[in-house]
This record gives structure tokens, C-alpha cells and sequence, in this order.
């Protein structure tokens, strides 16, 4: 009955089409090394080979907010760019089905989440909500089209959109070093869905799940676009005019304008201001540390601010910058708000010399580039980067710090510990070890020297690995693998990332 219910409730809920600008590929090659730029040209070429007349749809549950997002905006441009037809739609649901997925997603990373578990109800639920999209979409795909789906909200629309014709790639974008219980719950709640994909995508190989035909499932790490809005470089006096025009920092009023390049070429201006949340603007010459991630309680946004009052604080006279995107703009992150309170109530009883220090800024989300242009701005304003996760599928934020030469200090979990090499490209700690992440950040700001040579070994590591240039070839020989041109055997692996770090 209240899978019925929840069907019949579906029809308003339309899916979204994202609209993509194309870009040149050749742009993207101007970050890369010779050789990394004869591959790449190699690899568009057969791509437009193999994939003429073919649509390449990805589908996820947010435009707006997160890594997917992000990497689905820059990635499909360039595809774009190349001559493909790839298309981008963001699927619907209602509070109920955003609350069961984010939980779905909690467990994943093993952690309870809301703590209601999985229950059959849950699942009926689940699958009519999937079910309704893919009503939607299965007339507008035709056989031989290829369909990415990203992460636990779209696994209810593998088999449907299979019968359309359509070759089905489930993409899990997350997950745990060791599974648990809380895990294993998870995988079982969605395997009935997966197992019906052509092949199932990972981020690490850690993260694949038991259960699963190997033949069928591949291991792509995410990637950053060097050119996008967050990672383009940016002069220190526009990235000082952006953050005074977003009201985040005090000083001196730059004479630069707070401009940017989107991602189509076009220039952009940041106008609007983000929120400080019971928080003083940035001092102009203040060490900062910043952390900057959605409101997650997985991102340890309370950790942090227990390790600054406590451990950072009484050593430095750094201030800490804690951002992420408005809550309220996240739409299948039902959490975030909660997580936010949380946060200003804990900050809200610090001591006033500590709270002076501290920065809790939420950034605009009306137009998600130049949302983008003040994260940029931000993370080179910042002297460390941080990422304090408990749990981490990837932490993209971590290869964008890396990418602008910035030091991080990070937990070594999930796919963090694929983008760091212990003391050579960035430093790891416990999670919930605070007193390590305090040396960490500490000796950093000491020691200027060696952490720009961390940040430079860092940008180098990016470059060789976490580009989209790669992460566009992988999914193509993945494609073509569904195709029958490729075997598994003839995927080449991926470097690790300490064999680059020299």
C-alpha cells in the first residue's frame, strides 16, 4: 500500500535535464604532460569512433552540491566538446525517499545514520520512486544507448532502463576500508537492484562489494577539472576580491575585480555573499586552516572544532575557516541543516578569543560557478587545507587543494589514502587522533619550507592521476568492454600514487 501510495504521489515530480555547454577537449589537454596529451587525443578520437549515434546518459539525484555533481558538470563537457551526445538528468523524489537513501548512504561509509535501518516499507518505497523515473525516462532512451547511474539513488532504475535497450553502468561513488554490519545491511538492500547492471563501477577497489560477478565491475577513481571555476588558477589579488566581495574577508579592499572563466569561456563575477554564521570576517593576515565540505556529520565538522579549540588554538595563533555549501540547496542531503545547527550551537560556547579565530561560512548556491570561484578562492587563501572525514568515499576536496599546490593534512581514510603519500604529497592522521591532526597543521604553518614542498609534490600527484583526461579514458574502454571491443584483460590498471610522488 504505501508503495502504491508513494507512485501515485510521483507524477509532479518531473526529472530535470541539465543543460551542458560543450568544451573543447584540447582545453583540457593544456594541463597535461606531451605524453599525457597524445593519449588523451587518442582516446577522443576512438570515442568518437565507437560512440556516434549511441547517447550517453548519466543520471544522479542533485545538480547541485558535492563531488558527483561537480564532476558530471566538467566531465560531460568535455565530452560534449568532443562530439558525443552526453546528457545529464537529475532524478526526482520525495522527503521520505531522500531520507531512506541517505541512510542507505550513512551505512555504506558504516555508520547508522538516522539509526532506523532498512525495513521492507523502506524498500517498497524505494522502488516506486525509482520505478516512477524510470517511466519517465525509458521512452527517451533507445537500444544501444549507454546509461551511468550514480550512486544509491538510481540503482532502482538499472533494470528498467536495461529492458529499455540501454547498456547500464551503476557507478557507487562510496564506501568503507572494512565492511561491517551496517554495511553489509546496505549492500543487501541494493544488490537485488545491481546485480542486474552490465557492470558495476567503484572508486577503490576496497570499497567492492561481496556479492558482485568481478567480471563485471570496474575501478575508476574520481577526478578534477584544472579549468573549471574551483580549480582554475586564480591570482592572489582576485582571489583576495572575491572573498571581500563574498564578505568572508576583511582588510584592505583589492583593486582586482572578483572575476572568473566558466567552464563554456565565458566570464563570470561573484556578486553574491555567502553567510557567516555567528563569525567575524577573515582577518587579512591571519594563518588559516580551512576545511571546506557539505554539512555531513561524516565530514567531522564538530571533530574540528574540538581539535582547533583544543589542541590547535593553544599553539597557534591560526584561525580556522569551516565552509560548505547552504544547506537548504542540497536537495538530497535532508541532514545538512541539523548538521549546521549542531555546529553553531557547539561554536556558540567556545570562549570569545577562540570563537574570534573560528569562521562558519555557508556559500551561495544560486549559481553553483561561482559558488565554485569562492571555494577556489578560499582554498588559496588558506596556509593548510583539512579534511577531517570519519569515513570518505573519495574527498574530492583533497585533490583540488592538492592541485592549487596547498598542503593537506587529512584522515587517513576511504579514498583519501589513494591521493596521499604519507609525508611526501600531504600528511595523514588518525581520524579522531586530535592531537595528530594539531602537529600535523601545526608544524605545517612552521614550517613554510617543507609544506610548499608537500603542496608542489601534491600538484604533480594530481596531474599524473586525478585529471578527468583519465577518468574520460576509463570510461571508455569500460564502453567499450560492454561492446565487445576490449577485455578486462586488456584495462590497464592505474598508477599508484606513490610511484609518482618522487
Amino acid at each position: 500500500m504505501r508503495a502504491a501510495r508513494a507512485r501515485a504521489t510521483m507524477p509532479w515530480m518531473r526529472l530535470e535535464s541539465v543543460a551542458i555547454a560543450p568544451v573543447p577537449p584540447t582545453r583540457l589537454a593544456e594541463a597535461l604532460t606531451a605524453e599525457q596529451g597524445e593519449r588523451f587525443a587518442e582516446v577522443v578520437d576512438r570515442g568518437r569512433r565507437e560512440l556516434a549515434d549511441r547517447v550517453i546518459w548519466n543520471v544522479n539525484s542533485t545538480a547541485r552540491g558535492g563531488g558527483v555533481a561537480e564532476m558530471l558538470r566538467s566531465l560531460l563537457a568535455y565530452a560534449r566538446g568532443a562530439g558525443l551526445d552526453a546528457r545529464w538528468v537529475v532524478m526526482r523524489g520525495d522527503r521520505d525517499f531522500f531520507a531512506v537513501t541517505k541512510r542507505v548512504h550513512n551505512m555504506l561509509h558504516g555508520e547508522p545514520g538516522d539509526g532506523h535501518g532498512l525495513t521492507a516499507a523502506d524498500g517498497e518505497a524505494y522502488l516506486a520512486t525509482a520505478r516512477a523515473n524510470a517511466d519517465e525516462l525509458a521512452p527517451l532512451i533507445r537500444p544501444g544507448d549507454f546509461v551511468l547511474l550514480h550512486d544509491p539513488q538510481t540503482a532502482g532504475l538499472i533494470e528498467p532502463l536495461r529492458a529499455a535497450g540501454a547498456h547500464v553502468v551503476w557507478r557507487c561513488h562510496v564506501g568503507t576500508d572494512a565492511a561491517g554490519p551496517l554495511a553489509r545491511a546496505a549492500w543487501d538492500f541494493l544488490l537485488p537492484h545491481v546485480r542486474e547492471a552490465d557492470a558495476v563501477v567503484f572508486s577503490r577497489h576496497a570499497f567492492v562489494w561481496d556479492g558482485l560477478d568481478h567480471e563485471r565491475v570496474a575501478i575508476v577513481p574520481p577526478s578534477i577539472d584544472p579549468f573549471s571555476p574551483k580549480n582554475q588558477d586564480l591570482e592572489p589579488a582576485v582571489a583576495t576580491a572575491i572573498l571581500q566581495r563574498a564578505g568572508i574577508a576583511a582588510g584592505p579592499v583589492s583593486t582586482a575585480a572578483p572575476a572568473f572563466t566558466r567552464l563554456d569561456g565565458t566570464p563570470g563575477r561573484v556578486d553574491r555573499r555567502a553567510e557567516l554564521v555567528a563569525s567575524d570576517r577573515l582577518p587579512a593576515n591571519a594563518p588559516a586552516l580551512l576545511q571546506v565540505s557539505r554539512w555531513d556529520r561524516l565530514k567531522d565538522p564538530l571533530g574540528l572544532l574540538d581539535a582547533f579549540r583544543c589542541e590547535i588554538a593553544p599553539r597557534s595563533p591560526a584561525h580556522l575557516v569551516l565552509a560548505g555549501p547552504s544547506p537548504g540547496a542540497v536537495a538530497d542531503d535532508p541532514e545538512g541543516l541539523e548538521t549546521l545547527h549542531e555546529v553553531t550551537r557547539a561554536a556558540a560556547g567556545y570562549p570569545r578569543g577562540i570563537r574570534a579565530r573560528l569562521h562558519l561560512c555557508t556559500l551561495p548556491m544560486d549559481d553553483v560557478e561561482e559558488n565554485a570561484a569562492i571555494v577556489n578562492a578560499l582554498q588559496r587563501r588558506a596556509q593548510v587545507v583539512i579534511q577531517k572525514s570519519l569515513a570518505e568515499g573519495f574527498g574530492l576536496t583533497v585533490a583540488e587543494a592538492m592541485w592549487k599546490a596547498r598542503p593537506v593534512v587529512a584522515s587517513a581514510v576511504g579514498g583519501i589514502r589513494e591521493q596521499i603519500v604519507e609525508g611526501e604529497t600531504g600528511l595523514l592522521v588518525a581520524p579522531t587522533d586530535h592531537a595528530a591532526l594539531a602537529d600535523a597543521a601545526v608544524g605545517l604553518l612552521e614550517d613554510p619550507v617543507r609544506a610548499a614542498a608537500i603542496g608542489e609534490r601534491g600538484r604533480e600527484s594530481v596531474r599524473a592521476i586525478f585529471l578527468g583526461a583519465r577518468h574520460l579514458g576509463q570510461y571508455l574502454d569500460l564502453f567499450e568492454r560492454l561492446l565487445g571491443r576490449r577485455s578486462v584483460a586488456e584495462l590497464a590498471p592505474l598508477p599508484p600514487p606513490r610511484a609518482l610522488a618522487s
